[in-house]
């Protein structure tokens, strides 16, 4: 870190791995914005979505490209307070709800970042990650490192979208444009993530407490993410939970890295391909979305359902798109979810003393393979009911078969074409692919290097996509076809909206939770003072008053602010307050202001 005399300057680096997401940000910034040509087309406030959609795109690009993590929280701030206005852009009342509950996470996010940051500093004496080798071989107790990298973590894992902030994806996704949706699940995710594999690999390689515990709230986000996609009937909100589902995976592999220490080559590839494979994928598949969005007004399945039944194009890339999220073979999600499993197995095969930790393995094995098949089993409801079942609507079926030409614009088409064609040639070609970008990317997670040579199609990792296929086809069978549809009137059926309420964690948890902490101190507070002053007023009574007024005309000053005009003023005070601290806006400025009181504490 450099320093001016106005404080510390912005340090940048140019890692390979760094370099090969500030690309990646690059194309699908382009890719966006070919398709936003047609998207925007005729809606209002354009200008300001473009100029949000560029600084969003410089916070992020800074994002990947720095040096240290103080450089680094700055463009995460300007990034997430940018891309809230593309979240609001529709300014529809769900828009604005959305757009509120992202930034609260978001803010929450980033004062625990920065708390976070602060105690490193303390611990480590540098905020640059490759100096830390150096720190921690001087240092003695390391527990000190544990808070402070668990409230970076908060930090990184809620923009990441890992549980349990994932609260803000499922609702922020659908009410924004579509090509802005894909950037943020795509690309705005990953700088989440990146936050995680700079604490993961240069503080925790080989410890399996924090491993361990990165690893527990993979295994939860994965199969969250997957059951409410598997549940949902909006297109949009269903590819927002699958995004969930597969940061799940992702952190999975940087548990892995941990867990692994010298050995953790495999599962840092695998971290690396999937990654990628997830920025392609969704880039491709929210913005075909939004072209059938677009072409429709439409994101119920029930209403989109046949629409895609005589558009080879679209159901081409869509099929690319879902393919390689299932991780089926020749994908390029196949080869990240086998290096991924192959991690698992290097765990287990490790010498392991403790049995729970064992356990707790193969329970990871066999979540991540039930996983998978969720994911089959979504992807294949979606595709299904787009492109193949016909609607039960006969006019509307016919509608879309009139539209069976192009349904989109040139600009869309390329938008879609660049990464459906990425998909196709890594997913045929790894070795020529994939493996060269894991080979010049991976020492920024690990220094090790292959402890042996990648082999995709073995019979071993065959075995385990066919299993993951069963499961899905077992899942799709089951549970879609038979739980999750009902008969219409006539001899068809359409999609029950069976939405688990039950996991819906804004709702049932933080908003309780706020409200109880605002109302909690607001009531200590509140009886403090109330105590402290009907204490002072009666001892003023009895001592000062005693003497001037008989016991029938005895003075009462408590009497007498109770019944003065300014005392109704003040209960109306009191009710506007009271209604103003019920809303999440409150809750949220009292956290901050706390979180703040601790800093200047600690500063």
């Amino acid at each position: 870190m450099e320093y001016s005399f106005w404080g510390p300057s912005p340090s940048f680096s140019a890692e390979p791995f760094q370099l090969l997401y500030g690309t990646i940000a690059t194309i699908m910034w382009i890719c966006a914005l070919l398709s936003s040509k047609e998207y925007m087309r005729r809606r209002l406030h354009a200008g300001r979505y473009y100029t949000f959609m560029a600084i969003t795109y410089l916070a992020t690009a800074g994002v990947f490209l720095s040096g240290d993590l103080l450089t680094l929280f700055v463009f995460f701030e300007i990034m997430s307070f940018a891309s809230y206005v593309l979240v609001v852009q529709e300014e529809t009342p769900q828009a604005l709800a959305a757009g509120g509950l992202y930034l609260a996470v978001s803010v929450g996010g980033g004062m625990a970042l920065l708390m976070g940051l602060f105690l490193l500093q303390d611990a480590l004496g540098t905020l640059d990650w490759t100096q830390w080798a150096g720190a921690l071989e001087t240092m003695t107790d390391r527990s000190r490192l544990y808070p402070a990298a668990g409230l970076a973590a908060a930090g990184f894992g809620a923009k990441a979208g890992l549980f349990p902030l994932h609260i803000w994806l499922p609702k922020a996704h659908p009410v924004a444009p579509a090509p802005a949706s894909a950037l943020l699940s795509g690309i705005l995710t990953k700088t989440g993530i990146f936050g995680l594999v700079i604490l993961s690999a240069y503080l925790f390689e080989g410890d399996r407490s924090w491993g361990a515990l990165l690893l527990i709230l993979s295994l939860v986000t994965m199969l969250l993410g997957a059951v409410l996609a598997l549940f949902s009937v909006d297109l949009k909100r269903a590819l927002a939970c699958s995004s969930v589902s597969q940061i799940g995976f992702i952190t999975l592999g940087i548990a892995l890295v941990c867990l692994l220490g010298p050995h953790n080559a495999i599962a840092a590839r695998g971290v690396i391909l999937y990654m990628v494979n997830h920025s392609a994928v969704k880039l491709l598949l929210f913005l075909l979305a939004g072209a059938i969005y677009l072409d429709t007004h439409q994101l119920d399945l029930n209403m989109l359902c046949g629409w895609g039944r005589k558009k080879p194009l679209p159901a081409l890339f869509f099929l690319t798109g879902a393919a390689s999220v299932a991780g089926l073979p020749f994908t390029a999600g196949y080869a990240g979810k086998t290096l991924l499993h192959e991690g698992i197995l290097e765990c287990l095969a490790a010498n392991v003393p403790a049995d729970n930790f064992r356990d707790l393995l193969v329970a990871s094995e066999w979540i991540f393979l039930f996983t998978g098949g969720l994911t089959v089993a979504y992807m294949a409801k979606l595709f299904i009911c787009i492109f193949l079942k016909k609607n039960q609507d006969a006019v509307l079926q016919e509608v879309y078969d009139q539209k069976a030409g192009p349904c989109v614009g040139p600009f869309t088409t390329t938008a879609l074409a660049v990464p459906a064609i990425f998909l196709a040639a890594a997913g045929l070609m790894p070795q020529t692919t994939l493996d060269v970008m894991a080979d010049g990317t991976q020492s920024f997670l690990t220094h090790h290097g292959l402890e042996h040579s990648v082999h995709y199609y073995t019979p071993a990792n065959l075995s385990g996509a066919l299993i993951v296929l069963g499961i899905g086809t077992a899942v799709y069978f089951g549970v879609v076809r038979r739980l999750l549809m009902k008969s219409a009137s006539g001899n068809g059926k359409y999609y029950a909206d069976r939405w688990p309420a039950v996991l819906d964690l804004e709702r049932l948890v933080f908003r309780p939770l706020v409200r109880g902490m605002v109302w909690t101190g607001t009531i200590f507070i509140g009886l403090i003072f109330d105590r402290s002053v009907d204490l002072l007023i009666a001892s003023m009574e009895n001592d000062l008053f005693r003497q001037i007024h008989s016991d029938e005309e005895r003075f009462s000053p408590l009497e007498w602010l109770r019944n003065h005009p300014l005392a109704s003023f003040w209960r109306r005070v009191q009710e506007a307050y009271a209604a103003f601290s019920q809303s999440l806006s409150f809750g949220l400025l009292a956290t901050v202001i706390g979180l703040c009181a601790v800093l200047i504490y600690l500063l």
